[in-house]
């Protein structure tokens, strides 16, 4: 019964067709996400590799530090995974063939940032969470000439 009374609503009152380009209609895009969250992940490896490891026998010490590492690991591998996420958003939901005619290289940007953020991921490594970094501030510049704006890039840190 349900079902006839809506094919009957459908028929007499039909909707305009709705078009977005994602998942909900908001518009609201800005590589920014994906930026703080590659630098936060950027910062725990620095934090990482000047962790000094205590003198053997101090349990205290070892615990202390045992707990520090693992948290700076578990943020690290949370933000480079969020990241990701966001740059996949970007990529997947706001970019649309006629960028890709724009520019030709878009989906291979994409495609090494996303590889970036799982290196960075998984591995305590400066020079790929600054390459991370690098590929993120491409993108910003891509994504902002496609909206013709000039924004600035910048770092929280």
């Amino acid at each position: 019964m349900l079902d006839k009374a809506l094919a009957t609503l459908r028929r007499n009152v039909p909707a305009d067709e709705a078009q977005a380009h994602c998942d909900g209609p908001c518009g609201v895009y800005d590589p920014a996400s994906a930026r703080i969250a590659a630098e936060a992940a950027l910062s725990m490896t620095k934090k990482i590799l000047a962790m000094t490891p205590p003198a053997a026998g101090d349990a205290a010490a070892w615990a202390a530090y045992n707990n520090t590492m693992s948290r700076y690991i578990a943020i690290k591998e949370e933000q480079a995974h969020l990241a990701k996420a966001e740059l996949l958003v970007l990529w997947t939901d706001y970019f649309k063939p006629v960028h890709l005619a724009a520019v030709p290289n878009l989906h291979e940007m994409f495609w090494n940032a996303a590889k970036l953020c799982s290196t960075v991921k998984v591995e305590v490594n400066l020079p790929h969470a600054e390459e991370l970094m690098a590929a993120i501030k491409e993108i910003h510049t891509v994504f902002w000439g496609t909206k013709g704006r000039d924004v600035t890039w910048y770092t929280a840190s």
